[in-house]
Formats: structure tokens, C-alpha cells, sequence
């Protein structure tokens, strides 16, 4: 049995970061979709406002949990923090522009349902945030 968990632990240690990326994105996702959803439905938000809204808050979280817990980032410098802060901001931007040309076209041009186009745009982000990430943002030195 305890040859059995060494493996499994063996697994995990070699694929931690795509994990914990995955949970993380995965949760990322989530306060994404549960933000939407709040102030679209409950405050009343129009699309695009909510929208806005739930991507700043989930880009903070993932920042966060991005550089402690998947990428493990350490910087040294105020410059080199800055440096790493502004290139995921810009490159969560990006991906963020997608997110809201797509829901702009699927819910408010072709009247898909709005919450079924929110997971399905989300599922292009995270994939497209790991990649930025991975090579661009928290990239090793």
C-alpha cells in the first residue's frame, strides 16, 4: 500500500504545477463565473459591466495564487515583483479582451445564453493563461 502512495506522490510532484494550476484555474474560474453571475442576476448589472467586474476580481485571486502556490515566483527586487505583476496584468488583459469580445458577440449579438458562454469562454482563457503564464509571466530565469 505505502509503495502504491509513493507513486501517486511520484505523480503529483512531477506534474505539480499542470495540478495545482488546474485547481487553482479551476477556482479562478469559479469566483470568475460566481462573480458574473452575483452582479449580473443579483445587482443587475448589464453584460459587459459584470463581466468587467468579475474578470478584475478573479485576476487578483489568480495573481495571488499564481505566484505563491503554481509557479512558486520569488523575486528579489521591487522591480523584478513589478515587472512580474505588470506582465501578468497585461497578458490577463489580453486574454480578458477575448473573454469580453466573446461574450459580447455569443450573449448580447447572437443571444446564446450568457452563463453556458461564460464557462465556454472560460475554458479558452485558462488554457490560454497557463501558456502566458508558464512562458512569459512566472518563466525561470
Amino acid at each position: 500500500m505505502e509503495a502504491a502512495w509513493d507513486k501517486v506522490w511520484q505523480l503529483f510532484l512531477k506534474y505539480k504545477e499542470v495540478i495545482m494550476y488546474l485547481v487553482f484555474g479551476g477556482l479562478t474560474t469559479l469566483i470568475n463565473i460566481v462573480a458574473y453571475a452575483v452582479c449580473a442576476r443579483a445587482i443587475g448589472m448589464n453584460t459587459m459591466t459584470a463581466n468587467a467586474t468579475a474578470l478584475t476580481i478573479s485576476i487578483l485571486f489568480a495573481y495571488i495564487t499564481n505566484k505563491l502556490f503554481v509557479f512558486e515566483s520569488k523575486t528579489d527586487t521591487m522591480k523584478e515583483a513589478f515587472r512580474e505583476f505588470f506582465s501578468f496584468i497585461v497578458c490577463r488583459l489580453g486574454t480578458g479582451a477575448l473573454d469580453m469580445l466573446f461574450m459580447f458577440v455569443s450573449v448580447d449579438v447572437l443571444r446564446f445564453y450568457d452563463v453556458v458562454m461564460k464557462i465556454l469562454s472560460n475554458i479558452i482563457v485558462i488554457i490560454l493563461n497557463y501558456v502566458f503564464s508558464k512562458l512569459v509571466v512566472f518563466a525561470k530565469k
